[in-house]
């Protein structure tokens, strides 16, 4: 099989991949077991499928090979050590062959669920449920954290034992517990969204596999919880967020920005439905977060030019976010507003109490470094630029920060 047809196939199974595990958990009621059997059903499609072609249902598919995995490791189990939770779970796998009907996006949202559940540290369901649901690596993961990869990895290896040991339910939550649980998969299927918008590492820009998973985990979760004002506003963002993917890239992969792009490109369809769930989300009553930002995404995504958007109005949606979630991400693009509202020294002197916070964070010094540069202050642009350069893992942002550089220092 060519390096080409393998990756095609690998994409093709990791797109079903947080499905069929879903439904997998569901059966045999082990994280563990079912990411394991689902691991061994993806090598043998690896090497069935390019000699029989994939099947027409490729998720039918495996999950009838991992729950045949699973199956065949519960009655390994069982013959070595006659554990009656793993006979009673054999006895019902075996029955439930063939007959599986329960709508399978119940079996994601009681994964999204277990995997938030208030028995986990709230970092913890947040990168559980990037790794089991988004299907995230743990470097990819712990870059969404500012943390090593080895802590994690290890982080992930106690919440999975957190699940098992303490006997978390598979399950949906009732309407009584919603409150306290939506809050964190809400913010899990942002977190997707973001991976798969600027994919932290690697040569691709945008990962479009995710990003379609996250919009489909939100339009899931604005059906559950029946036209939440929050629910709205994260879809919302999502949706006007990826109206603009298109125009991101150049015809050589290279980064574009916002107030550089193709307008003509954005998918006015995506505008329209992201405009319409920000005015559903405003009128469910006082804005939350991601309303708040799905408001500002709004603001740019229906002006008809850069020059023409609405700078004051945005770093006053600003205001009012930075209230709701006083974080040093919301400072700084709220400095970056300002900048464009009130001058770019004032946005620079926003940032400066930012440094420490941010200090690892590759945008924070990419933003100085522009406003730097509009200042006409080549020199310490130049500075920020590299340490941006040296922080950033994605390789079309490498590109263009090196860009950046090489213009800077023309001019000088």
């Amino acid at each position: 099989m060519s390096v080409d047809a393998r990756a095609e196939l690998q994409s093709l199974i990791r797109e079903h991949h947080a499905w069929v595990l879903a439904r997998v958990v569901r059966q045999v009621h082990d994280l563990e077991l079912a990411e394991d059997s689902l691991s061994r059903a993806i090598e043998a499609a690896l090497v069935q499928w390019p000699e029989t072609g994939v099947p027409e249902a490729p998720r039918a598919w495996l999950v009838r090979a991992a729950r045949n995995k699973a199956i065949d490791e519960l009655r390994r189990r069982a013959s070595w050590a006659q554990k009656s939770r793993d006979v009673t779970l054999l006895g019902e796998l075996d029955a439930e062959a063939g007959t599986d009907d329960v709508p399978i996006r119940d079996d994601m949202l009681r994964l999204l669920f277990t995997c938030c559940h208030p028995a986990l540290a709230e970092d913890a369901r947040v990168a559980l449920t990037l790794q089991v649901v988004g299907g995230l690596q743990a470097d990819e993961i712990a870059r969404a954290f500012l943390v090593s990869t080895t802590t994690m990895s290890q982080r992930l290896v106690r919440a999975k034992r957190k699940i098992r040991d303490a006997g978390v339910p598979y399950r949906v939550p009732g309407p009584d517990e919603f409150g306290e649980r939506v809050d964190g998969v809400r913010a899990v299927v942002y977190l997707v969204f973001n991976e798969g918008y600027s994919a932290t590492h690697g040569e691709a820009l945008v990962r479009h596999d995710l990003c379609r998973h996250a919009i489909r985990l939100g339009e899931a979760l604005l059906e559950l919880f029946d036209g939440d004002g929050e629910c709205a506003g994260l879809l919302a963002l999502m949706w006007l967020h990826e109206s603009r993917r298109a125009a991101r890239q150049d015809a050589a992969g290279d980064l574009v920005l916002l107030a550089d792009q193709d307008r003509d490109r954005w998918d006015r369809g995506q505008i329209e439905r992201g405009t319409a769930l920000v005015t559903m989300a405003l009128r469910r009553g006082p804005p939350g977060p991601y309303a708040l930002q799905a408001a500002i995404a709004a603001v740019h995504a229906n002006a008809p030019d850069a020059a023409s958007t609405d700078w004051p109005q945005i770093v006053l949606l600003y205001d009012r976010l930075l209230a709701a979630m006083p974080t040093p991400i919301v400072a700084l693009n709220r400095a970056v507003a300002l900048a464009f509202a009130r001058g770019h020294e004032v946005g620079l002197g926003a940032m400066d109490s930012l440094g420490d916070a941010l200090a690892e964070y590759f945008l924070f010094h990419a933003a100085r470094a522009d406003l730097l540069r509009r200042c006409g202050r080549a020199d310490e642009a130049v500075r920020a630029y590299e340490r941006a350069l040296a922080l950033c893992r994605n390789d079309a942002e490498q590109r263009f920060l090196r860009a950046r550089i090489a213009a800077v220092r023309g001019r000088t």
